[in-house]
């Protein structure tokens, strides 16, 4: 009996401990008629691009010093952004794309690519590195893998002999659906298939791996990965359109997007947009966001505890080890977390 009761109070010992971050603060920094689902941090600033051709930052020491530019005369949707060293990229959805490049001294912008067909909708752009960056697309008619490269200054479409299931697309929900290491890049896919792709860097070999994720319905798959160096990656997502269902919508793989194990399935909170490891955490510190809630695993994603029920918030990024930032519906927030 003696030791049961031992046994029993170290368990919930170790629960509190594995759960051990409280918020310390969590605040409005900014508000505006607008939809956020792209972050980027610079220069001790948040940075954004949005609905209505919007795109602007909040500083990070001075909520008041703040800047608001709109890209275009027309009303352009975006939900990607990404930077190199001089330069800030944005893409709109729908056709025609227009892939913009703003200079980070004077914010000027230029449109240096433009996609005219009927199906482009580019779902996330990311960077590897200031010389090479990707982005998806939803693909054409014939169903191929459609991936644009930016490699020293051009974009391109990247060869490749990868096709989609019928009714496999992605999620432009956070741009976050696009990964990388230093020798791979992963895209996760949803809808009637949800897989991960994944290029090698250095010979640039493509391989498709299936995933027991949730799938099989257009609003179904995952909707954001994240990945530490080669070989951990989580995954999360759901379906939007019935967002307190949580079963099989977290995974992750230890070897570098070839498998994947549900994780907390029936027990988490559901519908999620994005994850983000925390930094120097090795992916032991994950944070997630969905339209419903903000979740926290401390366990390399096996369990998972809500930490708030903010909801309308689609994007987050840490800004340091216990400060995140979170955006979405009409607002960009502040979350400090104290361990």
């Amino acid at each position: 009996m003696l030791m049961k009761k031992i046994f029993s109070i170290v368990l919930s010992c170790w629960g509190i401990c594995s759960f051990a971050q409280q918020i310390e603060s969590f605040k409005t920094i900014f508000e505006d008629k607008i939809s956020i689902r792209a972050l980027e941090l610079y220069d001790h600033k948040i940075w954004y691009s949005g609905t209505d051709s919007k795109f602007g930052y909040i500083d990070l020491r001075d909520h008041k010093n703040q800047k608001q530019i709109k890209l275009s005369d027309k009303n352009l949707q975006f939900r990607t952004l990404a930077q190199d060293k001089d330069s800030f990229y944005a893409i709109n959805i729908v056709s025609p794309a227009y892939f913009f490049k703003i200079d980070k001294k004077d914010l000027k912008s230029q449109i240096i690519f433009t996609d005219t067909t009927k199906t482009a909708f580019y779902d996330a752009l990311h960077f590897v590195n200031p010389q090479l960056a990707f982005t998806f697309s939803d693909s054409d008619p014939d169903n191929m893998l459609k991936l644009a490269e930016y490699r020293n200054g051009k974009w391109s479409m990247f060869k490749n002999n990868v096709k989609l299931n019928a009714g496999e697309a992605a999620f432009a929900a956070s741009n976050t659906n696009i990964a990388s290491s230093k020798n791979f890049l992963w895209i996760a896919t949803g809808g009637k298939a949800s897989r991960i792709l994944r290029i090698n860097l250095k010979n640039q070999n493509a391989e498709v791996f299936e995933t027991p994720f949730v799938q099989g319905e257009s609003a179904q798959g995952m909707y954001s990965i994240d990945f530490f160096e080669d070989q951990f990656g989580v995954a999360v997502g759901g379906d939007y359109t019935k967002q307190t269902e949580n079963v099989n919508n977290i995974a992750t793989s230890h070897d570098a997007g070839k498998t994947w194990k549900i994780q907390a399935s029936g027990k988490n909170a559901g519908y999620t947009t994005c994850v983000k490891i925390k930094p120097g955490s090795k992916g032991k510190e994950i944070i997630s966001v969905g339209d419903q809630h903000i979740s926290y695993s401390s366990d390399f994603g096996k369990t998972w505890k809500k930490i708030s029920d903010e909801k309308g918030l689609f994007v987050c990024s840490w800004v340091d080890d216990n400060s995140i930032i979170f955006a979405g519906n009409g607002r960009i927030m502040l979350m400090k977390l104290k361990f």
